[in-house]
């Protein structure tokens, strides 16, 4: 009965006009940036954040949260009809959608993309509204030591499920935390690693720096490749799947919804990751494996659905623990911060129409993509044919009005032009960025809980393993790397990424 209420809370709030108008142009926007290549949701929406700072809050987050999980939806269209992701979860969806549209199958796989990511996110909703408050619950009963323990978690976990080497993601992991040192500590108001430069006495601003890494790296990474964008089909039909079909899609769907709601948890794994499990499950489960890969309906449905319900499930921690588990929910922390709201448990009780309201637009939003994307088929058509020497010149430039929009700083914006250099050599070392991204948001957090548990325990830093909470989630952290390390793991690990 409560979560009835506060569903009923939560659509009062979302169903405003001006939050669904909000609502509708995030997820328009994040579909048009879903199936353009060099610039993904990080980098959206770190360029649209200050847009949002005028906005309620409740208005901002919904806005923000419809860009990421449009973007996510809109990387299928390109991969199924041109051979080519907008996003790096839609990859999976290549394998098999693009062999379908070249069957002219095209628009019963556009279908089936939207069907099973309105169902996952539908079903992804309802565990976030059941879960949420639980988990937040749970948290409550939380200390200082218990968040430091749990922060430290979750980068392991991030360097377990990051692309490439372990030796690369924990060099990643360092390099964020020692980029969160940079700045006056709080506490003893001492510049850290300022080099005397005026600007870096608040620290490295985060926005930057993602824009840098995730949308300049990317556009220099995307001006490498020459290969033409052609676009063959000119018109879609027949996008209703048959009875046959939907007995072929249905229980992919629900497993890849199953798969795409837990990992869609973990740090730095999230909808990339549960796409390509998915996938990898339903190859396996098949009674007819020789068809993936040549145009298999379920090799549309698993991925695209586990894609969208690991893009929603992400917002759990976030919401409930005020801990991010990709660098987008890093970014909506941010956002949070801009307004105001501290995150954690306490955003539930002090401002339940901000979370309700965000939840329920998460449905509102999945039915705005059913809508949106299939009469549009034919506009992100033309968007992706667009030649990309006249499209990077517009997205460098939005990208450099945005990041100085945040703080009125050129220095801002050299900043991120620094980044986005790094960002591109990452890419060319095999480095993923991710796990450095999460490090520095929980860097400064990490070291404010481990100070306020040292100052509670008068300087003992054994409180860590006394805490039964921290114990607990310290010794899942020792086994979670020891498991890692296992020759036969870690071989097995580095085979799997390179499959994908």
């Amino acid at each position: 009965m409560d979560m009835l209420v506060n569903l009923g809370l939560g659509f009062a709030t979302a169903l405003t006009p001006m939050n669904l108008l909000y609502c509708f142009v995030g997820v328009f926007l994040g579909t048009a940036i879903g199936v353009l290549p060099g610039l993904g949701p990080v980098a959206t929406i770190a360029m649209l954040l200050p847009l949002t700072f005028g906005l309620p809050p409740e208005t901002s987050l919904i806005m923000l949260a419809g860009i990421f999980y449009g973007a996510q939806y809109g990387g299928s269209t390109t991969a199924i009809l041109v051979n080519l992701p907008g996003e790096t979860s839609s990859v999976v969806t290549t394998l098999d959608g693009y062999q379908m549209a070249r069957k002219g199958q095209a628009g019963k796989a556009l279908a089936t993309a939207a069907i099973g990511s309105f169902i996952a996110g539908t079903i992804a909703t309802l565990v976030i509204a059941l879960f949420a408050p639980t988990l937040a619950g749970i948290a409550f009963q939380f200390r200082p030591p218990d968040f430091f323990s749990l922060m430290v978690l979750g980068l392991i976990a991030s360097v377990v499920l990051a692309n490439g080497s372990l030796f690369h993601a924990i060099g990643m992991i360092l390099i964020g935390l020692l980029l969160g040192f940079v700045g006056t500590d709080i506490n003893s108001g001492v510049p850290r690693f300022t080099f005397d430069i005026p600007e870096l006495y608040d620290g490295l601003e985060f926005v930057a720096i993602a824009m840098g890494l995730f949308g300049i790296g990317e556009i220099i990474a995307n001006l490498e490749q020459r290969a033409e964008r052609t676009v063959s089909l000119k018109s879609v039909s027949g996008t209703l799947p048959t009875r046959e079909d939907w007995k072929r899609i249905f229980w992919p769907i629900l497993r890849g919804t199953g798969l795409g709601s837990v990992l869609g948890v973990l740090p730095g794994g999230g909808a990339n990751l549960a796409s390509f499990a998915s996938y990898a499950m339903e190859k396996k489960l098949s009674r007819h494996p020789e068809e993936f890969g040549k145009g298999a309906i379920e090799g549309v449905a698993a991925p695209e659905s586990a894609n969208n319900a690991g893009a929603q499930s992400a917002f759990i921690p976030m919401l409930t623990l005020g801990i991010p588990s990709n660098p987008v929910m890093a970014l909506m922390i941010g956002a949070m911060l801009i307004q105001g709201i501290q995150p954690g448990p306490t955003v539930m009780t002090e401002q339940p129409a901000l979370f309700w309201g965000l939840i329920a637009s998460m449905w509102i939003g999945n039915l705005f993509l059913v809508i949106l994307n299939l009469p549009l088929i034919g506009f992100w058509v033309k968007l992706v044919s667009v030649p990309y020497h006249l499209l990077y010149p517009i997205i460098l430039g939005f990208c450099a009005i945005g990041v100085f929009s945040v703080s009125n700083s050129s220095f801002d914006v050299y900043l991120m032009a620094g980044f986005g250099i790094a960002g591109y050599l990452l890419r060319k070392v095999g480095a993923e960025p991710a796990p450095m991204m999460l490090a520095l948001i929980l860097g400064a957090m990490m070291e404010e809980y481990l100070r306020r548990a040292l100052l509670l325990s008068r300087g003992d830093g054994s409180v860590l393993l006394t805490s039964p909470i921290s114990a607990g989630i310290l010794i899942v952290c020792v086994l979670l790397v020891v498991t890692v390390v296992l020759p036969a793991v870690r071989k097995r690990r580095e085979e799997t990424f390179a499959e994908e």
